[in-house]
């Protein structure tokens, strides 16, 4: 984005982005089904934050974002996350260093800056970079029925190896449809006693909650399988997904400490033009840095759904999205000896 020089343009700037959000609609993933919630609208609440540079010449305005969609309003604190994905953020000192020269530039500035600061207070200030929503453990109510069901199977304690994920990890449980994944589970890893705990439109901050309340709990799988944070690409940066998926690393390694983590890169979605395949493509390449070759063993076999033109074949994904059986066949075929390896 071109910043605008001077108050007027640069909200002028701020405006016309608010706009260019209005009227996406947020998709939501059914169990076996694909249904887009075209009526329901995200909130998008913008504001106006300014940033000043230290010469104290030139100010700028941005914008940031609150998204109200359907998950609980956040109450968690942040979940800690690996140095290797962790986002650069100022410190107190940095903080205070700029708002010091914050204050000096509004004391010199041209008395009508001065004027509309005095009339509009905090419009011009220092902030603090925005929480990131993708590392603050938080499940949507929808989600609360499987979530329970999840936690019966962990109070069994016999599971040794768990999926984990959203609907990509929850449709190995279809039996049938377009996105059956059963058939093939059955047949490349019938012997392995699989806790799913795959839910369809769930997120890194949905994974983190569900392991924190009882999903991490009451067994000891030799082996995790895990990929998340594609639903989370309509809110998230993909620095932001990083550090949610390094979050979710994290808390498996402490819930879980004998367990050896399989960890995916997200599958690609889409067409090849689609701005989604960059974002996926950065975390990707972000989240690589947690293999450390021990308790962390990274693997992107997205190139294996891509025909040569970069497109995902109608029967292997129908919806671009969500694997069909052939798409599980070659998840199941990349993965068998890595994921059996890890179990020794």
């Amino acid at each position: 984005m071109r910043f605008a020089r001077g108050l007027p343009a640069a909200r002028a700037d701020a405006t016309k982005v608010c706009h260019a959000l209005q009227g996406r609609a947020w998709l939501f993933r059914s169990q076996g089904r694909v249904s887009d919630y075209k009526g329901i609208k995200m909130k998008r609440l913008c504001r106006l934050s300014s940033l000043v540079f230290f010469s104290g010449t030139v100010l700028l305005f941005s914008v940031g974002f609150v998204l109200d969609g359907f998950s609980q309003a956040p109450k968690a604190e942040p979940a800690p996350v690996p140095p290797a994905v962790a986002i650069a953020r100022p410190s107190a000192e940095e903080i205070r260093l700029a708002e010091s020269s914050l204050a000096k530039f509004i004391e010199t500035a041209d008395p009508r800056l001065q004027e509309i600061n005095k009339k509009y207070p905090g419009l011009i200030s220092v902030r603090m970079p925005p929480p990131n929503t993708a590392i603050v453990p938080n499940l949507a109510q929808f989600f609360q029925s499987k979530h329970r069901d999840n936690l019966e199977v962990a109070k069994m304690g016999d599971s040794n190896v768990l999926f984990m994920g959203d609907s990509i990890t929850d449709f190995w449980r279809n039996p049938d449809g377009a996105f059956a994944g059963k058939p093939v589970l059955d047949k490349y890893f019938g012997h392995m006693n699989v806790a799913n705990f795959g839910i369809a439109g769930d997120t890194t901050q949905g994974v983190l909650y569900r392991l924190r309340n009882g999903e991490g709990k009451g067994f000891s799988p030799k082996a995790v399988m895990l990929m998340i944070g594609t639903n989370n690409t309509s809110a998230n940066t993909a620095a932001e997904i990083a550090e949610g998926i390094g979050a979710v690393v994290l808390e498996l390694q402490k819930n879980f400490p004998d367990a050896k983590i399989l960890l995916l890169g997200i599958f690609p979605r889409g067409r090849p033009n689609d701005p989604v395949r960059n974002t996926i493509s950065e975390i990707n390449s972000i989240i690589s840095r947690l293999h450390d070759g021990k308790r962390v063993h990274y693997m992107d076999i997205g190139a294996k759904f891509l025909d040569a033109e970069g497109n995902i074949p109608l029967d292997v994904m129908s919806d671009a999205l969500h694997p069909g059986p052939k798409g599980y066949e070659i998840w199941a075929e990349a993965v068998k000896e890595p994921l059996a390896d890890l179990m020794k």
